[in-house]
């Protein structure tokens, strides 16, 4: 298991003095999946047992795949509450990018076998969700439980999109996982669009004809609307 170089690790501090005041349980909540071109996006809700934390957990981005889905397996098998909540291509272009994660965030909550008194965000925008929330900028570096979450959403969509190969075969989302690749813009052109691609998303939108080609590269383009 291949883990990069970092000065600051994530710790269960944060969690550990919520724990000590009496306001637990303290789930970590993370996405995955808000950049690419297609699939959906993921969402996931972890509470740690404070007697049973796996070893290594770190930011998912940090991780090798081989390495994330070693800490995935120990996470599941370490006690841990977890789940996750998943918005579709509908509900992205219906609702915006921001709009469905922040659902996706609500659903993996609401999906937990046991309610927390507090949730950690990733970002710095919060889910309307029944308990107090706190959103914290580059959470998956800094806290335990979000960087936990980071590594259940991002296997369970990598997971998704390997499938969606076998479905949507010649794209190659088993390799770029739906991302803005030169594959993935070739593919698009040679294929044309999928049924789980992001029609609200302008490389999308250029491969159907709805938009025009901006002066730079629109490799470089994402929502829309963002």
């Amino acid at each position: 298991m291949k883990i990069a170089d970092s000065r600051f690790k994530p710790t269960f501090e944060l969690e550990g003095a919520e724990l000590e005041l009496g306001r637990g349980p303290v789930a970590g909540i993370d996405e995955a999946g808000r950049g690419p071109w297609a699939g959906p996006v993921v969402a996931a809700a972890v509470i740690l047992d404070p007697a049973s934390i796996p070893p290594g957990i770190d930011d998912s981005k940090v991780i090798d795949e081989d390495g994330r889905d070693v800490l995935y397996r120990r996470i599941l098998e370490s006690g841990a509450r977890w789940s996750v909540g998943v918005a579709d291509v509908e509900r992205i272009d219906r609702d915006n990018i921001l709009s469905a994660t922040l659902w996706a965030m609500s659903e993996a909550v609401r999906n937990l076998s046991l309610a927390p008194r507090l949730a950690l965000i990733d970002g710095n925008k919060c889910p309307r969700l029944s308990c107090e929330t706190r959103a914290i900028v580059k959470g998956d570096a800094k806290c335990l439980s979000i960087a936990a979450a980071s590594i259940i959403a991002k296997v369970t969509r990598d997971r998704m999109m390997i499938a969606f190969e076998k479905q949507f075969p010649g794209y190659g989302f088993a390799r770029h996982k739906g991302y803005g690749t030169p594959e993935h813009k070739d593919s698009l052109a040679r294929l044309g669009v999928s049924p789980i691609h992001r029609r609200s998303f302008k490389p999308v939108q250029l491969a159907l004809g709805l938009a025009s080609a901006p002066a730079e590269d629109p490799a470089t383009s994402s929502d829309l609307r963002s």
